[in-house]
């Protein structure tokens, strides 16, 4: 008999290791992404397991992570998960995947919530015309043994970049120290006023430090003293994703984007890690090009709202309106204070689900 409850902090250990062995797991699912989102912004989860009762004992059979996103004069939303490109359920099969499913819409009736958000990435083999096809693609890449092994599979203009940056007089540290988002945040600040966008809390790293502890990986890039790039890499089981990653643009002709990422691929081959997630990007796009040249392959994202029956789709905001609205913010952010976008950013990032 397959039975869904609402997993409790007693459950992480056992929700950690279902997540891990799971083919189509990622590092948001683990139970310190919740944590982190709580602790940081305070929104509320309903963290759903499905469990088989054999003989009095119990087996973790599927987990279905839910945020309650409240966005202010909105109807709340469930979301799984926020801030990152998949969450999606885990499931041993279809059935258990549909009575989660069910129990979700219980959850969101319960909040009168307009809809509830599922972000998957398909595990269809790589295939370019279904990537090309789709709205948003995650750039995914196989890494060998050893770093020895992955930089002698680079293209020799490749390598060259990376030495560029050496040559240059970078360097870089990497690690899981808590000393280090200073220099992080403070290089992703600049990058997030540049592009318009409201910045994260530095408490949200913080947070995501304190639960992920090793599995977080951080590496900044420095011009002598002067940090110049950084990026965070979450990793779970043998795979792991970054969903951050920033460079000062007035240093980018030393090239510190190559050093950044040579630095955190470079570790995660010699530490175990056999899949990594450049993140999502608009296929044939800069940021697309940029994570294929490293031998990324995009894989189609699936992100759907299912629409709860006393809602109605059409409420939804005209997407061209918002896209105009949108660039008019951005172009104002861009003009504004760093240390008032620091100040404002995290009290309207928190509502922003991507």
């Amino acid at each position: 008999m397959t039975l869904i409850r609402q997993a409790t902090n007693t459950d992480k250990s056992l929700w950690n290791n279902y997540v891990i062995e799971h083919g189509d797991h990622s590092p948001y699912h683990l139970f310190a992404w919740k944590n982190a989102v709580r602790d940081a912004y305070s929104h509320k989860e309903h963290y759903l397991l499905a469990e088989d009762i054999v003989n009095g004992e119990s087996k973790i059979v599927g987990v279905f992570p839910l945020i309650i996103f409240n966005k202010p004069l909105s109807k709340p939303s469930l979301c799984t998960l926020p801030f990152c490109d998949v969450g999606g359920i885990l499931a041993n099969n279809d059935k258990i995947q549909a009575m989660l499913l069910a129990e979700s819409k219980k959850i969101a009736e319960l909040y009168q919530a307009k809809f509830i958000e599922l972000r998957y990435s398909t595990t269809t083999p790589y295939d370019i015309d279904s990537a090309k096809n789709a709205e948003k693609v995650s750039m995914l890449m196989p890494l060998p043994e050893n770093s020895e092994l992955l930089f002698s599979s680079f293209k020799s203009k490749l390598r060259s970049q990376i030495r560029k940056a050496e040559k240059n007089g970078l360097t870089y540290k990497v690690g899981s120290e808590k000393a280090m988002l200073d220099d992080f945040y403070q290089v992703f600040a600049h990058n997030m006023k540049a592009l318009g966008s409201p910045v994260h809390a530095k408490q949200w790293f913080v947070s995501l430090l304190a639960y992920y502890q090793q599995n977080m990986i951080i590496s900044i890039v420095y011009q002598g003293d002067i940090p110049v790039g950084g990026g965070i890499v979450l990793i779970a089981g043998n795979k792991a994703a970054i969903p951050w990653a920033s460079t000062r643009a007035e240093y980018n002709r030393l090239s510190p984007n190559m050093m950044l990422y040579w630095s955190l691929l470079k570790y995660l081959c010699d530490n175990n890690v056999s899949e990594f997630d450049f993140g999502r990007s608009s296929f044939g796009e800069g940021t697309f090009k940029f994570k294929q040249q490293w031998g990324a392959k995009p894989v189609p994202l699936n992100w759907t709202k299912i629409y709860l029956p006393a809602t109605n789709q059409d409420n939804e905001n005209d997407k061209s309106n918002s896209s105009n609205l949108r660039n008019m913010v951005e172009n104002i952010w861009r003009k504004l204070p760093l240390a008032l976008t620091v100040f404002i950013g995290p009290k309207i990032r928190k509502y922003i689900s991507l």
